[in-house]
């Protein structure tokens, strides 16, 4: 550990495998957005960059918080952390913690000069919750809230914040959209949080999976991969909204995911064992992403046969 390279040291820092997590909604709301009048290929960039730093500033923060209130220990079985690991130190991990929400608002900053002051509070908001997920007197990720704040900032807040900046407009397709996104998402943090389950408990840590328990998260699980993969399919029969009503073909491409949705689902119900949760965990990320890729083909496709 002590001859790690200065540059790989960082990458393992910043948790790579979670990084996509960004990336679904940014291409779902992008796709959205392109053809419409006006739309900003320019400001779908920042977006990207300015979610990313977000998510990087998260990862910084949850490292080094986790690390001090006891929830990263060499108990734990689970991907490196940088400072529990001694590769980095609570102070350092601050300062980019700090530097790279400061990239995030200077992103934004870009996006608020666009269309204007309400991303202010969108902004903040990112931030604040970032920080708050495991620090703070009141942690979301300590007290049960890692799942809302998932849904809501990785499904709602990105996929219909990248629709609007680039068009100025909120989409009632971007809201319908962004509920499987943010499903997806939720479901990598299910696997997180079972594998932690047992180290989160001694520390106070009382995520879904503490609260209720391993079945709980596991049926929630299924219901978030599942029910992504069949909401397209309810869109399409309530109307949304008139959106792509006659391509239907096109906006059930993530229905090609099931067979991969049922194996995960298989493996995690049949075991807790860290050391086949940590590459499920990898997994599921890749599921997010790939539904993410799938989506806005199958919207693109059909904007273009439009």
């Amino acid at each position: 550990m002590a001859h790690m390279s200065r540059v790989k040291m960082w990458l393992v820092a910043s948790r790579p495998a979670t990084l996509t997590a960004v990336v679904s909604p940014l291409l779902i709301g992008g796709a959205l957005a392109m053809g419409r009048p006006g739309a900003n290929g320019l400001a779908w960039l920042a977006a990207f960059l300015g979610a990313l730093f977000i998510q990087l500033g998260t990862n910084y923060a949850n490292d080094v918080f986790d690390f001090e209130k006891g929830a990263d220990t060499t108990a734990r079985v689970g991907p490196m952390r940088a400072v529990q690991a001694g590769l980095v130190t609570p102070r350092k991990m601050r300062i980019a913690m700090c530097v790279a929400f400061a990239a995030a608002t200077l992103c934004g900053t870009y996006l608020v000069w666009l269309r204007g002051w309400p991303l202010v509070w969108i902004g903040v908001a990112s931030v604040v919750s970032g920080i708050a997920y495991t620090g703070g007197p009141f942690p979301l990720g300590y007290k049960g809230l890692g799942d809302l704040f998932v849904m809501l900032f990785f499904g709602f807040v990105a996929t219909i914040g990248t629709s609007f900046v680039m068009t100025g407009i909120v989409e009632p397709a971007a809201m319908l959209w962004s509920v499987p996104t943010g499903a997806t998402c939720t479901a990598i943090l299910v696997v997180n949080n079972l594998r932690d389950m047992d180290t989160d408990v001694t520390v106070g840590k009382r995520t879904l999976a503490v609260r209720f328990g391993a079945k709980f998260v596991r049926i929630e699980f299924a219901v978030l991969l599942f029910g992504a993969l069949l909401w397209p399919l309810l869109m399409a029969l309530v109307g949304d909204f008139g959106l792509f009503a006659d391509r239907l073909h096109l906006r059930l491409l993530p229905l090609l995911l099931l067979p991969w949705a049922w194996k995960l689902n298989r493996t995690l119900w049949a075991t807790r064992d860290p050391s086949i949760l940590n590459p499920l965990l990898g997994a599921t990320a890749r599921f997010h992403l790939c539904y993410g890729i799938l989506a806005a083909g199958g919207i693109l496709l059909a904007r273009t046969a439009g």
